[in-house]
């Protein structure tokens, strides 16, 4: 378990909003960006019964590589995420700050619709009278409609690496992210390689996903998660969970995990998401190194 120091951080929110700033040029703006623009679609799920907006962007380079399959990242809140993610996504490619891969953006009719739905569908089991919310448990189904119905049609219509899908959600996404990897495990599939969990709400229910570690055991794959809390968030609710998991995993010093695992001091609930991001889909690619 690291803690991001205050600094460090801020210097690079600092560079990476100043490089999308109006006005900030760069010697790679004139790049070529030949059909980058996203494609967008509404996908009605059987297991949900209800329809989800889809945004897919492509590399920068994906049409110059014609032969080439790309590692695919979905991301869940898409109408939060998807407009700060998508430029970052191809600005950091145009740099060498991370490697070229197809975004594929899981979000609602509108951004208000989302507050409600997310709960809908990020959460499994249902919730109970501590959890102080009402929540239907739809996170099964959910996690069928990606692994059964979105993916199979992004492999389909992109050329994707089938063997390098990553998972990213933040708050009840990042609960999502951890609740999907459990059944994963369960049932014994691939569906995702590597998992990025932003500021999981780990105590939904009970704290539900206590049993992630004993399950990691059983675990055959090799598997990479990254997981992330602000250090500002609250300690009893928020960062002691993620530390104690993080702890438990950590000490099984498991061969096919690639984990890793931060606090990031100066940052709150909100903050965690993007930094997040981007930090899982960098150190994910490193080697396993133990700590």
């Amino acid at each position: 378990m690291k803690i991001i120091q205050k600094r460090t951080l801020r210097n690079f929110l600092i560079l990476t909003i100043v490089g999308f700033l109006p006005g900030c040029s760069s010697k790679l703006e004139s790049k070529t960006e030949v059909d980058s623009q996203p494609s967008i679609f509404n996908q009605y799920s059987e297991f949900v019964k209800d329809t989800f907006y889809i945004n897919v962007q492509l590399p920068n380079e994906y049409y110059e590589n014609p032969d080439k399959n790309y590692p695919s990242v979905y991301e869940l809140d898409g109408n939060f995420y998807f407009p700060i993610t998508s430029p970052i996504a191809h600005q950091y490619e145009n740099t060498g700050l991370l490697e070229p891969f197809i975004l594929v953006s899981i979000g609602y009719k509108s951004f208000q619709l989302m507050d409600s739905l997310r709960v809908r569908d990020y959460l499994y089991p249902k919730s109970i009278p501590s959890d102080e919310m009402d929540a239907i448990g739809g996170g099964q189904n959910f996690k069928k409609y990606i692994t059964n119905e979105l993916v199979p049609k992004i492999d389909s219509e992109f050329r994707t690496d089938k063997t390098d899908r990553t998972l990213f959600g933040h708050s009840f996404g990042g609960y999502f992210v951890l609740y999907a990897l459990t059944d994963q495990i369960n049932k014994s599939t691939d569906d995702f390689k590597s998992f990025i969990s932003a500021s999981p709400t780990l105590w939904y229910n009970n704290f539900y996903l206590k049993q992630l570690p004993e399950k990691l055991k059983n675990n055959k794959e090799s598997l990479n998660i990254f997981l992330s809390v602000g250090g500002t968030e609250d300690s009893t609710w928020s960062i002691n969970p993620v530390v104690d998991i993080s702890t438990e995993i950590e000490k099984m010093d498991l061969e096919s995990l690639n984990f890793k695992s931060r606090v990031y001091s100066n940052l709150d609930h909100m903050d965690v998401g993007l930094i997040s991001f981007i930090k899982g889909l960098q150190e994910l690619k490193q080697p396993i190194q133990k700590e």
